[in-house]
């Protein structure tokens, strides 16, 4: 990933995890948690494709298994993450644009859904059984509604953030005034011509070329 990239992602991860941890995990909804988290790597995957995705989505998911209070084994919702970036990655439209929210609000759902059961799979295999407590149902159903509540206000502005990040338009002045200056230094030191002079020395040789007609003219009148 490139450096922009880079630091674009650790941000807005890092800020997610914070409205995370202070704001979504203390308003006590019933069923799930609001997983600003999962919108943001959703967000960053769709304009990165899958390998930026699965990359975001590994890197999230530990910072979510390392910082408190965090209450399950380390690794487990990073290989969740990292499987639904790689997965939300795939779906990235070719030209960037997407032309309509019905592909996105899909994918949140799914990412939804998917993520609570992988993540309830992941768990029976270490010996977590606090899903079948809650209700896996009644996970499932709550993940799908508040993740699709809270996207329209998370998705979009990502992803423009991160077009934006891929744009870049002073690093596109930067190369195309690199690729002219190239150009002009091709131009004068491998044919030996130098375009600005060229243009004067042409007008000045026009110029004389008159002057000396104009000569020869008027001598021939005179004889």
């Amino acid at each position: 990933m490139r450096f922009n990239r880079m630091l674009l992602s650790t941000a807005l991860v890092v800020v997610a995890m914070v409205i995370q941890v202070s704001v979504l995990a203390r308003l006590h909804l019933p069923g799930a948690v609001p997983d600003l988290l999962l919108l943001t790597v959703l967000g960053l995957a769709l304009v990165y494709g899958h390998v930026g995705g699965a990359l975001v989505g590994f890197g999230a998911g530990l910072l979510a298994d390392l910082a408190p209070p965090a209450d399950h084994a380390a690794g487990r919702y990073a290989l969740v993450l990292c499987v639904v970036g790689y997965l939300a990655g795939l779906v990235k439209p070719e030209n960037g644009r997407l032309r309509s929210a019905t592909g996105p609000m899909a994918v949140v759902v799914a990412a939804a859904v998917g993520t609570t059961l992988l993540y309830a799979g992941v768990g029976a295999l270490v010996g977590d059984t606090a899903a079948r407590h809650v209700g896996l149902s009644s996970l499932l159903f709550t993940a799908a509604l508040y993740d699709l509540l809270l996207a329209p206000f998370v998705v979009p502005g990502i992803m423009f953030l991160a077009r934006r990040a891929e744009n870049d338009p002073l690093a596109e002045a930067n190369s195309a005034a690199k690729k002219t200056d190239i150009s002009s230094g091709w131009l004068s030191s491998g044919t030996g011509l130098r375009i600005g002079s060229q243009r004067g020395g042409l007008k000045v040789k026009a110029a004389r070329s008159k002057a000396a007609r104009a000569g020869r003219i008027k001598g021939v009148k005179r004889l």
